[in-house]
């Protein structure tokens, strides 16, 4: 597992929320203005300079439920909020567009070319706020900084954990069903044609080379595809044409997008319900959503006209059957949570706490009430 994946994880899956948030703003036909701020208060809470730090840090990529409290937050940031079927759409189809990227890089270099090519976008929703702007060059100077010494052995290894991370999900969406890029069960359709990764030949030659270095024998296969020669490689600077389009806006051609839950995916929860595992790293998940939520600052609405509801699904009644019909498993709640040092508010965390716990099998070496202490004197000192 590798301990620099966490950033990329979340820039691509916030790239992708704010693709599909942009879309939906449009369709529902909210006022310029309305959803211009809408971004502008997300991708300044994603890009909130105490935030950055703590997901810069070196870590373990954490579960689930913790990077999803994350979004919900992040979702939430601004005046528009969404009712929990519509949040949990919008994670599902997130995190099985990014699913889709990872599996289709040529080269497992190319996840960050994907994830410069969320960062472009990102860019231009805040071409016309300097001050936010800003901070958003500073994380792709970081990113950059961090990820273009990168070995290719280490970036194979980032691209297996997010594997990992994403291989229970097969959540399936209507534009890959429609695109034939996925099967009724979820699963995605690899393809066996286009250009070959960069610094490779198209497949269908074996070289047989003497002791001493030099072509003895060679021998032709078919390769079974229809493979083109190998595009030029993406820029990895700031500014630069990336060639890969992995990662760029897949709504940008209105079309209505429909998610639904896999019968592989449904027996999966049946099965996880019955089999949950000890989660060993429940503290330690608490402590990292403690430090992310303290770096987070939400936009309140001023008042209760200026607040709006945006909904995923074409209709309300939509919107009501998919909450009814999917699975505990695939569902959360939408947490409200303020890191301040007011410990009323902070008893939302020792209540997430309590959720972790549960979950284990195996009781902790510390008590819960120690626990929520180690939390509360966390935030305090945010």
């Amino acid at each position: 597992m590798s301990s620099r994946t966490l950033p990329l994880l979340f820039i691509n899956l916030g790239g992708e929320m704010l693709y599909i948030l942009d879309q939906r703003l449009s369709a529902q036909n909210i006022p310029a203005d309305k959803a211009k701020k809408v971004m502008n208060d997300i991708i300044t809470t994603m890009f909130n300079k105490k935030f950055l730090e703590e997901l810069f840090k070196p870590q373990e990529l954490y579960s689930k439920k913790t990077l999803r409290t994350v979004f919900d937050r992040l979702a939430h940031a601004s005046i528009m909020r969404l009712n929990q079927a519509s949040m949990d759409k919008l994670y599902d189809l997130m995190t099985m567009a990014f699913k889709y990227q990872v599996l289709l890089c040529p080269r497992a270099k190319d996840i960050l070319l994907v994830s410069f090519n969320h960062m472009d976008a990102i860019k231009d929703f805040v071409k016309d706020t300097p001050s936010i702007l800003s901070q958003v060059d500073e994380t792709y100077r970081q990113l950059i900084e961090m990820y273009t010494p990168l070995s290719s052995g280490e970036f194979q290894l980032i691209r297996q954990t997010l594997l990992i991370f994403f291989q229970d999900m097969h959540i399936r969406v209507s534009i890959f069903l429609k695109d034939k890029v996925q099967n009724s069960n979820g699963r995605f359709v690899l393809p066996i044609s286009g250009p070959v990764p960069h610094g490779t030949h198209i497949p269908g030659l074996i070289r047989m080379f003497s002791c001493n270095g030099e072509e003895v024998k060679r021998l032709q296969f078919r390769n079974g595809g229809n493979y083109t020669g190998v595009l030029r490689e993406g820029s990895f600077e700031m500014f630069g044409e990336r060639v890969i389009k992995l990662g760029t806006n897949m709504y940008s051609v209105s079309r209505p997008v429909e998610t639904h839950m896999s019968g592989a995916s449904k027996n999966s929860a049946q099965q996880k319900s019955i089999n949950t595992a000890p989660n060993p790293l429940a503290k330690e998940e608490l402590n990292m959503l403690a430090r992310l939520m303290g770096g987070m600052e939400v936009q309140k609405p001023g008042n209760a006209d200026s607040g709006f509801r945006v909904n995923l699904f074409a209709t309300d009644e939509e919107e009501e059957e998919a909450l009814i019909s999917r699975p505990d498993e695939f569902s959360y709640d939408v947490i409200k949570i303020q890191a301040t040092k007011n410990h009323e508010a902070n008893a939302e965390l020792v209540k997430i706490m309590g959720d972790f716990t549960e979950e284990a099998d195996e009781p902790c070496p510390l008590s819960a009430s120690s626990k929520g202490n180690d939390l509360l004197a966390m935030m305090d000192g945010l």
